[in-house]
């Protein structure tokens, strides 16, 4: 099979150079639309041209050709004719983009205005800004003012297109993912399986370029997961792999993950309905509504999904101590679990400029875990004992999402201010009570078992308010600026209780308890400027951070015990992207940015973690920031219809790489023991480099393909007392998906994968080094100990969908989606890792061959004529890009 797999991306490479010469795909024109789509939007407004102000009661006519299918000839109809309100404001919609517009403005006392509307559209070339395009369909033609003197408007041209799969953008790359066919009825984990660049583990665990990028939804932070956003609400999804000055520069060697979710745009009345089953019997069920009328759109939307998630796992320890030893674990798990996700936005359009909108969001999970696990202790190649463990598990979360925004359009066409406050509350809480019996070689118990119960319970508060300011002061220039606030205040409670025979009840065990808080704030502002000259786009940018850290733990009665506080003063991150272009179809861009890596709370906090007696954590309040230097080279080519070609060329450089270090010391909890401690520390260094290919291309006309390819070096050096860390491995990562359109209303989509065996990076981002279940006989937290020098072995994985559509005469639309994931059982996940005090080896394999079978039905007709009024942050772009497709 893995020759298989890699003969399938040798073969997409040879049709790649196929598809670069003409007639190699499909013809001139296939693919593109070529009705007369009813989706474009004029409004400004009348003013007295001596005192700017609106002229109440004024006519408004706009008249264009329409094609007479009695004669078959274009003939002069009237689209609409509108009366001015009291402050002068008009709107026309739901216009075609195609055709020659007349706009002819009267009113008692004033001179008629006749002015000139084109929507001469250029096809784009595949590639193009289809977003920028998307926000020219909503156009303000400004002041349009009435005086004496005769007065010319300068023609408006309004550009659009169908909304394609893939877009290249300066600054990210643009995934539209609502047609995916392997993802309906699942989670966004398994949107991003099938997005270029993307590496997804078996646990949904995503990477982007070897390093775990930054969540956002909607162009904001969350404290959701993957896991708990339904597939079928997203819309979009943009990769930033090297953000500019306007956003946050957390993340180090990270780039921002942005979840677009799907809004409705469309006037009047209109929704949809979905439900689905999958082979282990667990349902989801979907819906949405929205309601659209005068000033007001209301939109509507609510998920249910049920899981049953199935693993099994096998880890083998040799530790490396004056007496040799074994510890081999083999665990089975299965997970039942549901959660619920309801979605409600209002936009509010006080006049033509102005709009308010509110957005909020409702997410609640319960899961029940069953876990079974063999621990088998082995010294100089004998069996000395084993234990059983039992962990049966309970747990919920909950999490309340809210955003309020408010965006003004200043006259000039991109001039506006935008101001939005966002609330983001989670908790989480649940018990598990874990049994433990140790066994002799022969089998027969030793003793009681041990009897551990735990209790554990978070929170999370997060506060943002953003403001931002755009002014295009010249066709080629353009100046932005903003400032962000961001506080988080966090809680967790974790108690640990072990079973007394003597007194029949759970006492209490503090030494491997814990109970903490946290305050974190995060102050910014920052500036960009773009212009160009000549064939060059320039945008660059500054941004300062500033950023107040207060942690505390908390003794039993939640009163605070110890405490610290961390200061990181201003610094400053600049960035400078670069593009040039070379014509209507190539680019490219040269970039440069700075980043900085946080430490969290588990890496900061100076007092002994002992919820994992094994694996002891203590944390470094003296720890300083990671700061990294990214560059990037990008060319990019639409070289033929609907096709795109990406070559990306990055080199990552990291200072005070925060490490961890592990040594063995004596253990508090049993004198005469010892026990692995995990600190961290700031070491050397670690550089990154790499290429990364992207291809989209129509093989023929019933076959699209899509190719991403990345080529990369991760180097570590970390030198620590007493150890030496340094590792450097060469690795790839491919991924392929195929649409395969069968007919008009059959289409198959086939994904794939392969990642190559990959360095383990030293550095997790600060995550627990202890298992939640804290102790119950697990001698690791879950994994190879980020401290380990080793790697990941290769894995790859295939995934099958195949979907009916049914258009019915009135509109309405429905399709049926069949899907496997994993469908020949070979996702396993596998790795070696060593320090100088064991090596480890471990496998494990989750949910392979899920049937799943989901049905959506939808009602509506599509209009775009919010895209531009509301504020949406997730539709921010540089403003280089909009000047380069100038």
């Amino acid at each position: 099979m893995k020759k298989a797999v890699l003969l399938v991306f040798l073969t997409v490479f040879m049709l790649f150079s196929k598809a670069q010469y003409p007639g190699a795909g499909r013809p001139a024109g296939a693919g593109m639309g070529s009705q007369n789509m009813n989706i474009g939007h004029f409004y400004g407004k009348i003013v007295d041209g001596k005192t700017a102000k609106g002229i109440d009661g004024a006519s408004v006519q706009l008249i264009g050709n329409k094609f007479d299918t009695v004669t078959k000839k274009m003939k002069q109809v009237i689209y609409n004719t509108l009366i001015t309100k009291s402050i002068g404001d008009f709107s026309f919609e739901n216009l075609p983009i195609f055709g020659n517009f007349q706009m002819k403005v009267s009113t008692l006392g004033y001179k008629p205005l006749t002015m000139t509307v084109s929507f001469g559209v250029k096809m784009p070339a595949a590639g193009g800004n289809f977003q920028q395009m998307m926000g020219m369909v909503d156009k303000d033609l400004g002041n349009i003012k009435l005086t004496e003197d005769s007065t010319t408007l300068a023609a408006v041209t309004v550009t659009s297109t169908t909304k394609p799969l893939l877009e290249l953008g300066i600054d990210r790359k643009i995934f539209t993912v609502d047609k995916n066919l392997t993802s309906t009825g699942q989670t966004a984990a398994e949107v991003m399986k099938n997005i270029p660049s993307l590496n997804v583990d078996i646990d949904g665990n995503v990477t982007l370029r070897n390093a775990a990028p930054t969540l956002f939804i909607d162009g904001r932070p969350t404290t959701l997961t993957l896991d708990q956003i339904p597939a079928d609400i997203i819309d979009k999804v943009e990769l930033i792999t090297n953000p500019s000055a306007k956003f946050d520069a957390s993340g180090g060697t990270a780039g921002i993950l942005n979840i677009v979710l799907k809004k409705n745009k469309k006037i009047g009345y209109n929704g949809g309905l979905r439900a689905g089953v999958d082979s282990r019997g667990r349902i989801n069920l979907g819906g949405d509504i929205n309601i659209r009328q005068n000033k007001l759109n209301l939109g509507l939307s609510g998920n249910f999904n049920q899981f049953k998630s199935i693993s099994d796992g096998k880890t083998n320890r040799d530790n490396l101590l004056t007496i040799p030893s074994t510890v081999n674990n083999t665990t089975h798990s299965e997970n039942l679990g549901e959660f619920k996700f309801f979605r409600g936005s209002l936009d509010y359009f006080l006049d033509n400029r102005n709009t308010l909108t509110l957005t909020a969001n409702y997410n609640r999970g319960k899961f029940e875990t069953e876990q079974t696990q063999q621990v088998d202790s082995i010294v100089k190649g004998f069996l000395t004992a084993y234990n059983k463990i039992d962990n049966t598990s309970n747990r919920t979360f909950e999490n309340v999402g809210s955003q309020l925004s408010f965006k003004h359009n200043f006259e000039k066409s991109g001039h506006n201010i935008s101001a939005d406050f966002n609330y983001n509350s989670s908790n989480s809480g649940g018990s598990s009570n874990i049994k433990t019996q140790t066994y002799t070689p022969a089998g027969a118990a030793k003793g009681n078992p041990l009897l551990q119960l735990n209790n554990s319970s978070g929170d999370n508060q997060n506060y943002t308010f953003q403001t931002d300011y755009e002014n295009p002061i010249t066709d080629d220039k353009k100046l932005e600026a903003g400032f962000r606030a961001a506080i988080r205040d966090n809680s967790s409670i974790n108690d640990q209780y072990r079973y007394n025979y003597a007194t029949g009840k759970y006492d209490l065990v503090p030494s491997i308890s814990s109970r903490y808080k946290f305050h974190d704030e995060v102050w910014a502002a920052y500036t960009t400027f773009s212009f160009k000259a000549g064939n060059w786009s320039y945008l660059l940018g500054l941004r300062a951070e500033s950023s107040n850290y207060l942690g505390t733990l908390l003794n039993s009665k939640g009163i605070d015990s110890l405490s610290f506080k961390v200061s990181y003063p201003i610094s400053l991150f600049p960035s400078v992207f670069s593009t040039y272009k070379i014509n209507d179809k190539q680019d490219l861009q040269l970039n440069y940015t700075r980043k900085i890596n946080r430490p969290n709370f588990f890496q900061l906090m100076p007092f002994a973690d002992y919820s994992d007696p094994q694996n002891i954590n203590i944390g470094n309040a003296g720890l300083k920031p990671e700061f990294t230097n990214s560059f990037e080279i990008s060319y990019s080519n639409a070289y033929k219809k609907n096709s795109n070609f990406l070559a990306s060329l990055y080199f990552k450089h990291t200072t005070d790489l925060i490490t961890r270090y592990v040594y063995r010391d004596a253990n508090a909890l049993t004198p005469g023991d010892s026990a692995y401690f995990s600190t961290y520390i700031n070491a050397n260094y670690s550089f990154a480099y790499g290429l990364e290919l992207t291809n989209k291309m129509p093989m023929n006309k019933w076959w699209d393909l899509t190719l991403n390819v990345n080529i990369f070096n991760s180097t570590i050096n970390a030198s620590v007392p007493g150890q030496e860390l340094s590792n450097s491995l060469v690795s790839w990562f491919g991924k392929i998906n195929n649409t395969f359109k069968l007919s008009k209303t059959w289409s198959v989509q086939l994904s794939g994968d392969y990642q190559a065996k990959s360095v383990i990076p030293p550095s997790s981002g600060g995550g627990r080094g202890g298992g939640m279940g804290g102790g119950g006989g697990m001698m690791w937290g879950g994994g190879p100990q980020s401290t380990s020098q080793g790697y990941n072995l290769p894995r790859y994985g295939v995934d099958l969908a195949i979907r009916k559509d049914w258009t019915w005469k009135n509109g309405k639309t429905g399709s049926l989606t069949l899907s496997m994931n994993d469908i020949f059982r070979t996702q396993l996940s596998q790795s070696y890792s060593e320090s100088a005090y064991f090596t480890q080896t471990t496998e494990r394999r989750r949910d392979p061959q899920v049937l799943r079978l989901n049905f959506s039905y939808r009602f509506g007709k599509f209009d775009a004529s919010l895209f531009k009024r509301k504020n949406t942050k997730a539709d921010q772009g540089s403003g280089m890009t909009d000047m380069m497709n100038q």
